[in-house]
């Protein structure tokens, strides 16, 4: 297998705050232009899951992350292997986005991201799995 046949593997940043959780809508520079989703992007070449997630919330939101553990693995429709994990941040850290990789910033509890007609359908098929119970996202006070 060459380099090209490998799949594509990718991190998302689930980081609860109460009922809500961070969502991002992403910048018009980069794929799925103005489409909302958890914080994430790729994993580089020799970069660990737990690394990746770290490096990607420095990159769109301006500040290093405490990635807690794996949740739940997915598969979109482009071969993207994603690992999702649970992450923290402090409570009294500022958020500063990447204008080159995220328009705007918010906290939305799972009715409101579900509304959003924009979701990225992965992030949909996280929320339905964790409803069905098949792993316990704690959110956090």
């Amino acid at each position: 297998m060459n380099q090209f046949d490998r799949p594509k593997r990718g991190v998302v940043a689930v980081i609860p705050r109460g009922e809500r959780l961070l969502v991002i809508r992403r910048s018009q520079l980069v794929i799925a232009p103005g489409a909302y989703c958890f914080p994430g992007g790729g994993i580089e070449a020799n970069e660990d899951e737990r690394t990746a997630v770290v490096r990607e919330c420095r990159e769109e939101l301006g500040v290093a992350c405490r990635p807690q553990r794996e949740l739940w693995q997915s598969v979109t429709p482009w071969h993207v292997e994603l690992s999702w994990w649970l992450a923290e941040l402090p409570s009294d850290v500022s958020l500063i986005p990447n204008d080159d990789e995220v328009e705007s910033v918010h906290w939305l509890t799972p009715p409101e991201m579900r509304a959003l007609s924009d979701l990225l359908t992965s992030n949909l098929h996280f929320l339905d799995s964790w409803e069905r119970g098949e792993f316990e996202l704690s959110l956090l006070p």
